[in-house]
């Protein structure tokens, strides 16, 4: 449901008299809550609010929200719990486990197929057709999806698991989850039953007598924790979960070649999303085994993609995120921090950065490098990597976000608070509302009549009894002034980000320093995609002085370059022909000194 953007409609606040019906429904959809936690839940006082919305197949939904994050949605006049309720309340609904690759699936808009729900030794919930569900990770209590159960109890085991199992609703990492604080799921253990190995051994004679269904309780896939798969057993393990032929009569002593079997077999019928799936994967963890060290971190995501992952690719093959299931290297990134392998922050404002790596957990070791990429060549391409990954300078598109005070003038073009306009959308809704209100000057068609919107939007009130005409320019130039500045920035194989304010140039400056020597300092490259690191190790081997990496004072997170002397010829040269960025965004280059005659 919210696997795309939706549309915001209206966002009020929940008084008393809603707040008290909003508890009395919360109630009867959820029994099982106590009276605490009905008044924790639903708080007497803490903010409330109520957001109307559009999906984006164009069902209208409301969302409930407590000051940070969504608590429950509503369709069709039913209460659906989101993933932050959840995770506070775990025990709310009945809930069924799948393996963390098949999250992806969900969060892209799958629904819960029933070979990939790991079936537990203590057996189901029993739960009916239509009844709402929690879709949880193994190892981990924390439910990341909301679901309605498609069949009954009986009806999933009567079917032989097969079919679909679940409707999947909501999902962690989805966009309803995004408009929340974007937290992670915390790690909550499994719920402890008591072991009954008479009992179970009792079931599974019983169930033999009755149907085969007891080898789902017995696959060893399915008891097997995911940290202790393999990486090719990882990436093709929803497909392996829906397998149903495999060798159960083979002899103890040939089981690994079965398996071997049943995997390559599971591989050569991967759609063409899982085998991109896997080599990413692959890229991945190929370029943290052999190419990034720890004297690299942090290292921008953009860099990390395009320096160290793409030369991981095998000859022949073209890595495409676009083509994965995960769609955004984000995304990717955040399943990859979810199973703990890495730790991603955002270091400065809208750019982010791998911090942390843990190079011993399992994946990391266990992964091996491909036939074709000897240590020879992997340690020559770590040495040429910077010269032979080419920079592809972003995409950088201004635009400009609704304020509170221009809304009257947008309003009638469908524009609310917070709409997201490039200059030309900005210029037509202007254009057409001059128009439409028959404001241009019939005298001079050059000057537009100011109407009292236009007054109240774009004139000072020094202005508002003296001004009674504009120019078109004037008039648009008003109008850009007093929107919300953003920015649009698209690197290189990835999804466009859009950040508030104007983005930031890079900064060049000269300082003196002990015994009248100068040096070289330049901020923000990170906004641009360049790893300072890399910028330092280039410059210091072009001008032969030594560059170093600081943290820019006044800040926690943010570094500069810093070289000896003046190098800001060097420094042109280099951003300007060699990266192809444009002048407007480099600050500082007049400060370059002046060439001497030669005599």
């Amino acid at each position: 449901m919210f696997c795309r953007a939706f549309r915001v409609r209206s966002n009020t606040a929940i008084k008393g008299s809603d707040r008290r019906k909003l508890r009395t429904d919360v109630a009867a959809a959820f029994p099982n809550l106590s009276a605490e936690q009905l008044t924790e839940f639903i708080p007497n006082k803490e903010e409330l609010n109520v957001i109307k919305i559009y999906t984006h197949k164009g069902e209208a939904v409301t969302v409930y929200m407590n000051s940070r994050n969504p608590i429950l949605f509503e369709a069709e006049k039913a209460l659906y719990p989101t993933v932050y309720a959840l995770w506070a309340y775990p025990d709310l609904l009945p809930a069924f486990s799948t393996w963390p690759p098949v999250l992806q699936k969900l969060a892209g808009g799958a629904d819960l197929m029933l070979p990939g729900v790991i079936v537990p030794p203590s057996g189901f919930p029993q739960v009916e057709r239509g009844m709402l569900c929690a879709v949880t990770l193994s190892g981990n209590r924390a439910p990341v999806a909301v679901s309605v159960a498609t069949m009954s109890t009986a009806e999933m085991l009567a079917a032989g698991m097969k079919g679909k199992g679940f409707a999947v609703l909501h999902t962690y990492m989805d966009h309803l989850w995004e408009y929340g604080d974007k937290s992670y799921p915390p790690t909550l253990a499994p719920s402890v039953t008591e072991p009954a190995e008479k009992e179970s051994a009792d079931d599974e004679e019983e169930m033999e007598e009755k149907e085969p269904v007891s080898s789902f309780s017995t696959d060893p896939l399915q008891h097997v924790d995911i940290g202790d798969l393999s990486l090719k057993e990882q990436d093709s393990c929803a497909i392996l979960m829906g397998k149903e032929e495999h060798n159960e009569n083979k002899a103890a002593e040939t089981a690994e070649d079965d398996n071997t079997e049943v995997q390559q077999e599971a591989e050569d019928s991967r759609t063409p999303q899982e085998q991109m799936d896997a080599l990413l994967s692959q890229c991945f963890f190929h370029a943290l085994k052999c190419k990034v060290k720890k004297s690299d971190l942090p290292l921008l995501t953009s860099t990390f993609l395009r320096s160290h992952m793409f030369p991981c690719c095998p000859a022949g093959q073209q890595l495409d995120i676009k083509k994965s299931s995960y769609k955004k290297f984000s995304k990717f990134l955040q399943c990859m921090q979810h199973q703990k392998i890495l730790q991603v922050k955002e270091l400065s404002k809208g750019v982010e950065s791998i911090v942390e790596v843990d190079w011993k957990h399992p994946d990391i070791k266990a992964f091996t490098v491909p036939e074709g990429f000897s240590s020879a060549s992997a340690a020559q391409d770590c040495k040429n990597e910077d010269k032979e990954q080419a920079y592809h300078a972003p995409e950088i598109i201004p635009l400009y976000g609704v304020s509170t005070k221009m809304v009257p003038l947008f309003q009638e073009s469908g524009h609310k608070k917070g709409s997201i306009l490039s200059s030309s959308e900005v210029r037509n809704i202007i254009v057409n509302y001059v128009k439409t209100n028959e404001l241009v000057d019939e005298a001079n068609k050059n000057f537009v009549k100011v109407n009292a919107i236009l007054c109240d939007c774009l004139l000072d009130k020094s202005e508002q009894d003296e001004i009674s005409n504009l120019k078109w320019d004037d008039l648009l130039s008003r109008c850009l002034e007093r929107l919300q500045p953003l920015h649009q920035v698209t690197f290189f194989g990835q999804e466009p980000l859009v950040r508030k304010g104007k983005i930031e140039p890079i900064d060049i400056t000269i300082a003196q320093r002990s015994s009248n020597k100068k040096v070289t300092i330049i901020k923000n490259l990170e906004l641009y995609g360049l790893d300072p690191q890399s910028v330092a190790n280039i410059l210091q081997q072009k001008v032969q002085a030594s560059a170093t990496i600081a943290p820019v004072p006044g800040t926690k997170d943010r570094v500069q370059v810093q070289i000896q002397g003046n190098q800001i010829h060097h420094l042109a040269k280099m951003l300007l022909e060699e990266y192809q960025l444009p002048r407007k965004y480099i600050q500082g280059l007049e400060k370059a000194p002046k060439l001497g005659r030669k005599k």
